[in-house]
């Protein structure tokens, strides 16, 4: 794993922990696909309303602080919130 992709997972981590009530949780795996990076995101499931938020809007923030992070890195990222 290079160091931008471990930047990367620290920068979701730095975001989600403070948003859980069980930090212990948090699981990220890193899927990379040519020239794209899939980071899924595990937390448990009673902590999953509030990574995503209402109607899908604080997920839908943390995608776009990624990309804009991977963006200037020259990448492609998806973020994948599993339960």
């Amino acid at each position: 794993m290079s160091r931008e992709d471990q930047a990367m997972k620290e920068l979701l981590l730095t975001i989600v922990k403070p948003l859980v009530s069980n930090p212990q949780a948090i699981v990220i795996n890193q899927i990379n696909q040519g020239h794209a990076v899939v980071l899924e995101l595990h937390v448990d499931p009673s902590d999953m309303g509030k990574v995503i938020g209402k109607q899908g809007r604080r997920a839908q923030a943390i995608r776009s602080i990624m990309k804009a992070r991977a963006t200037l890195q020259g990448k492609r990222i998806i973020v994948d919130i599993v339960g």
